[in-house]
């Protein structure tokens, strides 16, 4: 059972993730809960980081934020005490979470479960503090936003739990985010396949680390409300779907930037050099393009997106290899987002792309960049316009929750 930081916001809150968890306990479950930390405190913390200094250490950043998630477990443990039930809580190194040395985006590299085990069979409910764990070089270290879903979702493999819950501040995925789609319709059953894309082009129920370790290791995972006690949604394998409806879902992304190389050599190596520098650096890139050369020798330009957070780390990266690369300079907007059609069935089914371009252009939505993968179509669009892309989509394909999956349109974008 994992609880996200709205659940576990307030004494009132971890009081009732306490009583959720002993309730598991007393039906005959033994039970892991992965906490995240309270509220805003990773937040707070980072702030007080920024306090003290313009670039702080990444390895003092680690040992200073993986608190946050340790206090949520402590006194979680303790609610669970008074409701007479034992429990202990563990650090992520305590509870033998194993990762590569990457500080601030470390990846887990094994789960050393023997201490868990231990206490499940000493009848403990074990409570694991997410988002963090410890290195092969025995630092402390944390696994980045989102972080704690990843730990339940390891912890679970490890143990080879019945399922991996994932109790949040919403009831379920969705068919688009409902704070801009009033009817968008909770989805009972999600592929994995869905659920990655749709985690890596901005739906933020589930972080996409997590979805892919949970497809790799076989986990159930159950996405559902920490408020009430109605099923939520299953991601479940391919194998497990039933017949795949055209459009699953619309999701978006305001958190995007655009970075476009100006004056690139028409030469081997460059564009291996550019991204090269950027992986190292730790920036993921998402959407490339580049415009042909307007004859032999001559230059081109290259644009692509990056996380409106990389942005900084990007830029000075590019920056120190301009000139060595012959690139005449680099140019950035902060203000781009990104919407998408996911949905298992496309790859059946014609038109797709067509019903995606015709409804943004009849809404005067200029699409910037395009990428897509056999289940995903995505589109770069200006910040300010998301949200309009969003539900001029969910529209098109009747994904709202009095619409039902017959009412989509099929074949060429009837």
């Amino acid at each position: 059972m994992k609880f996200g930081g709205s659940s576990v916001a307030d004494a009132g809150r971890i009081k009732a993730a306490a009583k959720r968890i002993v309730d598991r306990r007393a039906a005959g479950d033994e039970v892991v809960a992965v906490l995240s930390a309270r509220g805003d405190t990773t937040d707070e913390l980072l702030e007080m980081a920024e306090e003290i200094s313009s670039a702080p250490d990444p390895r003092e950043m680690d040992m200073l934020l993986s608190t946050g998630e340790r206090i949520s477990c402590a006194l979680c443990a303790m609610a669970i005490r008074d409701l007479g039930y034992e429990a202990i809580s563990l650090t992520g190194s305590q509870a033998g979470i194993v990762t590569d040395t990457s500080h601030t985006r470390a990846r887990i590299v094994n789960v050393r479960a023997e201490r868990i085990r231990e206490a499940l069979d000493e009848g403990q409910i074990v409570l694991v503090a997410g988002f963090q764990g410890v290195s092969i070089e025995r630092d402390v270290t944390t696994l980045g936003r989102g972080g704690s879903d990843t730990t339940a979702v390891a912890v679970a493999a490890a143990l080879d739990a019945e399922v991996c819950e994932i109790y949040t501040d919403v009831a379920g995925v969705f068919s688009a985010d409902p704070r801009i789609v009033p009817d968008a319709r909770k989805l009972g059953t999600v592929s994995f396949e869905e659920m990655l894309e749709m985690a890596s082009s901005g739906a933020k129920v589930l972080q996409l680390r997590s979805v892919e370790y949970a497809r790799t290791h076989g986990v159930r995972i159950h996405c559902r409300s920490s408020f009430d006690e109605g099923d939520g949604t299953i991601v479940v394998g391919e194998e497990d779907s039933m017949e795949n409806p055209l459009i699953t879902a619309v999701t978006h992304s305001v958190d995007e930037a655009r970075i476009t190389l100006i004056g690139v050599p028409d030469s081997p190596g460059v564009a291996g050099a550019v991204f090269g520098a950027l992986a190292d650096a730790g920036v993921n890139v998402d959407m490339i393009i580049q415009n042909e050369p307007e004859s032999e020798g001559s230059k081109a330009d290259m644009s692509f997106t990056v996380a409106s957070e990389d942005l900084r780390d990007a830029r000075s990266v590019l920056e120190g290899i301009l000139e060595g690369q012959g690139i005449e300079r680099i140019a950035w907007d902060e203000k781009m987002g990104k919407v998408s059609v996911v949905g298992a069935g496309m790859r059946s089914n014609p038109g797709v792309a067509a019903t995606v371009f015709r409804t943004l252009g009849e809404q005067g939505i200029n699409i910037e960049m395009i990428s897509t993968s056999p289940i995903k179509i995505s589109c770069v669009v200006s910040a300010d316009r998301v949200a309009d892309a969003v539900r001029t989509l969910h529209a098109a394909f009747a994904l709202g929750e009095d619409q039902s999956d017959s009412e989509q349109p099929h074949g060429a974008a009837r």
